[in-house]
């Protein structure tokens, strides 16, 4: 006993709550949303420097343990400093002027990092990529990047989440050494730790909405070409997408306001005057079996659901096995097409994935954990004017974008829930990553939102839901999600656990 006592006590000597008495800015910033920042900004009881300050301060004790920033921005206080001064003369450009945001390491930022997670990306990029121009534009403050699975997790069939040649192994903020689940893994554990009000993740198939869920945060996968992928380091561009990852779902609308390059605007969908779940058609896709402690978050989150005046109706999604079949060679293909693009524009980088490949056999770090059986596949893949992968690419997206269309259309559903992972496996190189649940394969491929909210937990390990629907129904999603976080208050703020019990 005495033992787990000093053990938590270290832990949390390191690893401080993000209470009032740890900030130095007067207030718990685990519970603090943008809409009462702003508040506290306009009334000048706050100001952008002392929130920034407050945050630099936590990166530099808490990430410690967490390791989930992998830069911090040398500027962030002059910025800050630079939205104060346009608050003051009535100026503020809306409500993320001089909110601290977290972007992942795989999103081109002028002159700071941008490595994908590789020691061969070394030469920051002359450019910011064009969500990072909105979010400067927005008056954001860019406090970082975090760290993520090297190459968004599209370097070996034996890889493990959150691990980086450049940024080291990344935990989960609730049990130190559980797996943060990845690629987004630094953005999601940064943002469960306090470390910024809000971070921007990638997504080509789980990358978002697993970190989301497997830290206890919310994490929206938008719709396809929704926010511009340019600037972003690819996997392919016939998936990928970045999107916003929050502790509140009102903050993660606030953030795709200012990403969407469409100019839409989120924040009424996450307003507490929305419509609620009274009425709502969810059916519910329960993946059940995989997981004991998931199928009986499902359950909890279905009585919510009913309670709150919701039909909930099971269902299965089609078409599943043959999307799995197709979705992996389809990548493979695109990987080297739209890496090589993205390489093209890097100053200092190898030029072709071969020449990759080559950096990585002579470093003496990049292949100390896994791999890159994946890169050796998709040197070696057929083209993409190849017959059988265009029948791929086919089948994979109309395929799941039919699994959710004719789904939502069969049952007159609104959305479609499930569960978003099972509790974090414990992180192990030898072993690889564990999953045993996910649920993003449908959206992913089809192209279509989805959004994980905290649901409930598996002893101190969290565990989310996901609401998917159809082509830009990004509000809808949302509106779904917040009235499920009000609904069921399911989050709470981590604990730092060295290990479980």
């Amino acid at each position: 006993m005495r033992s787990l006592l000093a053990a938590a006590l270290a832990v949390l000597l390191v690893a401080p709550p993000a209470h009032a008495h740890g900030t130095g800015v007067g207030f718990d910033l685990d519970a603090a949303t943008i809409p009462q920042l702003v508040r506290r900004l306009d009334a000048g009881t706050l100001t952008s420097v002392d929130l920034t300050r407050a945050y630099l301060r936590r990166i530099d004790t808490v990430d410690r343990k967490v390791r989930s920033v992998l830069a911090v921005d040398s500027t962030a206080l002059a910025q800050a400093a630079d939205s104060d001064r346009r608050r003051k003369r009535g100026h503020a450009r809306g409500p993320m002027d001089g909110i601290p945001v977290l972007l992942k390491d795989n999103i081109d930022t002028r002159g700071l990092a941008s490595t994908a997670g590789s020691r061969a990306l070394s030469v920051p990029p002359r450019d910011d990529a064009e969500l990072v121009g909105r979010l400067r534009a927005a008056g954001a403050v860019v406090l970082g990047k975090t760290n993520l699975s090297e190459w968004a997790n599209f370097r070996s069939t034996r890889s493990t989440s959150g691990w980086s040649a450049t940024g080291g192994q990344t935990g989960n903020p609730f049990v130190l050494d559980r797996n943060p689940c990845g690629s987004s893994s630094g953005s999601g554990a940064a943002v469960a730790a306090s470390l910024a009000q809000v971070a921007v993740g990638t997504e080509t198939d789980g990358s978002i909405v697993c970190p989301a869920g497997q830290n206890g945060v919310v994490g929206l996968k938008p719709t396809l070409g929704a926010i511009s992928g340019d600037g972003i380091v690819p996997i392919s561009v016939e998936q990928d997408t970045a999107g916003p990852m929050a502790r509140h779902v009102v903050d993660a609308a606030i953030l795709m306001s200012v990403l969407d390059r469409r100019g839409d605007d989120y924040r009424a969908a996450s307003s507490p005057s929305s419509d609620g779940l009274r009425g709502a058609r969810i059916g519910v896709w329960r993946k059940a079996g995989a997981s004991p402690e998931a199928d009986r978050v499902v359950r909890d989150s279905v009585s919510a659901l009913r309670r709150a005046g919701a039909t909930v109706v099971d269902v299965e999604l089609p078409y599943q096995d043959r999307i799995d079949a197709a979705e992996f060679p389809a990548l493979i293909t695109e990987f080297k097409r739209d890496l090589e693009r993205y390489l093209a524009t890097r100053p200092g980088a190898p030029r072709t994935l071969s020449e990759l490949i080559a950096f990585n056999e002579q470093d003496p770090v990049e292949l100390s954990r896994f791999g890159q059986e994946l890169f050796l596949a998709a040197r070696d893949a057929p083209p993409p004017t190849d017959p059988t992968y265009r029948e791929q690419r086919r089948t994979t997206t109309t395929l799941a974008r039919r699994s959710i269309d004719e789904t939502l259309a069969a049952h007159e559903l609104d959305v479609i829930m499930a569960p978003t992972n099972s509790p974090a496996w414990k992180t192990d190189y030898a072993a690889g990553d564990a999953y045993v649940l996910g649920t993003s394969t449908p959206a992913a491929a089809a192209g279509y939102p989805n959004v994980s909210v905290p649901a409930g937990f598996a002893g101190p390990l969290p565990i989310g839901v996901s609401f998917m629907a159809g082509h830009r129904a990004d509000a809808k999603v949302l509106r779904f999600a917040a009235a499920f976080e009000r609904a069921t208050r399911a989050r709470q703020a981590p604990r730092y656990l060295p290990t479980l019990p």
